[in-house]
């Protein structure tokens, strides 16, 4: 508490919780990106709306850098505090606060987890269907601040779809209370949707009201191993046609490999070279035929040479393990991800480049892909060797994502599908959006916070 501004916010807001001490500072100073020293100048869990309101006032009024926090669980530096900033976390904040049965929402804070959220939607007979692996420790804060997709946006869309109405606390502190649940609101510009995907840049989500859909159907999960990089697409294509899909996902035998080192059980006696987790719909005695005549059409055409159906939940959860158990798998290897994404239509020509601009690139790097195929989103981590220092590690990367961001603007491509720009994509923004677009961009930015107090340097200087 050696700092006066300290001082200063603690007398200005009595009841906020401050931390200072070093290891709190290191815990929510940073991201999973973990390529930045945390440098944060307190770390600020207010309980409630108001405690959110009088600390940005205070931020205002004193000029202080105010980074939001949520869960964390980003990849691009979005939660990064290395320059002095004060933390703002919403751990604190994380209750339901009511349910509408007639209008299906469901009104939470923003510091709730995901998977929170998706058991409050299981106790109404409902769900939410936004998911990933993240579920347990990231917040939907997060996910709306970054418009988290995940493994069912090929059935359900991305977090924007689910998000009825958002409470935002300014970098004045003024509350805004946008959309308010409404299905039907033309009474001009839809600011809820400015919010959705702004990296804490706009203002701090402090509340959210989600949609809920009904309860989903019985599923079974399909894992498929595939002899072929070229034969993944006319998987997805066959599968799409011949099932009501809820999730298709791809990995290769390096997440495969990892996964396995990590704890799971390896799920063939071979070892092949791409594999396809696909959950779907399946209910009766006819959908059980539809399964299997769908998973005997790929086998005829020679697209898959091995899989498995799931039999109960148990054997579903331990197929899904091996796809989401990735991201778990890697983080002691030191990865540099890439997370991008093309249209559907363009995936297929934007593989093959990308597969071949990453094995001339990367010869020496163990490379791991994986991602949901079914929505044109790939993930790309690039491991880096025990031998290497990590700088040179990084500088080698961001070569190389110079070329991937150029491929991607030739495919009409994003740099990044759902972890946001943050520190480590700024780079590259300009490969994604147009100088006029980013022009727009920075004038909504200063109309809403014209101080530039809240999460400086992300998104864009």
């Amino acid at each position: 508490m050696s700092d006066s501004r300290v001082s200063s916010l603690q007398a200005a807001v009595p009841a906020l919780r401050l931390l200072t001490e070093p290891a709190d500072l290191a815990h929510y100073g940073v991201d999973w990106t973990r390529r930045w020293t945390p440098a944060p100048l307190a770390i600020a869990l207010p309980a409630n709306v108001e405690e959110v309101q009088a600390t940005m006032r205070w931020a205002h009024a004193e000029g202080v850098a105010v980074v939001p926090s949520g869960g964390r669980t980003g990849l691009s530096g979005g939660a990064v505090a290395a320059n002095g900033e004060l933390v703002l976390s919403l751990q604190r904040m994380n209750n339901v606060l009511g349910f509408e049965p007639a209008d299906r929402l469901l009104t939470v804070e923003a510091g709730i987890a995901l998977e929170a959220v998706h058991e409050a939607a299981r106790t109404h007979d409902l769900q939410y269907p936004v998911d990933f692996a993240a579920r347990g420790s990231c917040s939907i804060g997060g996910n709306i601040a970054t418009n988290a997709g995940g493994i069912r946006v090929v059935r359900y869309g991305n977090t924007r779809e689910w998000v009825a109405g958002v409470k935002l606390v300014t970098a004045t502190g003024e509350l805004l209370d946008l959309n308010r649940g409404l299905v039907k609101n033309s009474s001009g510009y839809d600011l809820r949707h400015l919010v959705v995907a702004s990296e804490g840049t706009l203002g701090v989500i402090v509340e959210a009201t989600l949609r809920l859909a009904p309860p989903p159907p019985e599923t079974r999960v399909m894992l498929l191993a595939l002899p072929s990089f070229e034969v993944l697409m006319e998987v997805f294509q066959a599968l799409r046609s011949r099932l009501p899909l809820e999730a298709f996902e791809f990995f290769t035998d390096r997440a495969l490999h990892h996964v396995v080192a990590h704890g799971a059980q390896p799920p063939f006696e071979a070892v092949y070279p791409y594999y396809v987790v696909a959950e779907f719909a399946c209910e009766g005695e006819a959908g059980e035929v539809q399964v299997l005549s769908a998973f005997e059409y790929c086998m005829e055409q020679g697209w898959v040479e091995d899989g498995v159906i799931s039999h109960g939940d148990t054997q579903a959860a331990a197929l899904w393990r091996l796809r989401e158990g990735i991201t778990e798998s890697l983080a002691p290897h030191v990865p540099y991800k890439n997370d991008v994404s093309v249209r559907i239509s363009a995936m297929p020509a934007f593989l093959a480049r990308t597969q071949a601009l990453l094995t001339a690139e990367y010869p020496q790097f163990d490379v791991v892909w994986f991602g949901h195929i079914g929505d044109g989103n790939l993930h790309i981590n690039v491991l880096k060797p025990a031998d290497m220092a990590n700088a040179d590690f990084v500088v080698e990367c961001e070569r190389v994502t110079k070329l991937l961001a150029a491929t991607l603007a030739e495919h009409g491509g994003s740099i990044s599908a759902e972890h946001g720009i943050g520190l480590v994509k700024k780079p590259y923004l300009g490969s994604t959006r147009s100088p006029a677009e980013i022009a727009v961009m920075r004038g909504i930015r200063h109309a809403l916070d014209p101080a530039g107090i809240l999460n400086p340097g992300k998104l864009f200087d």
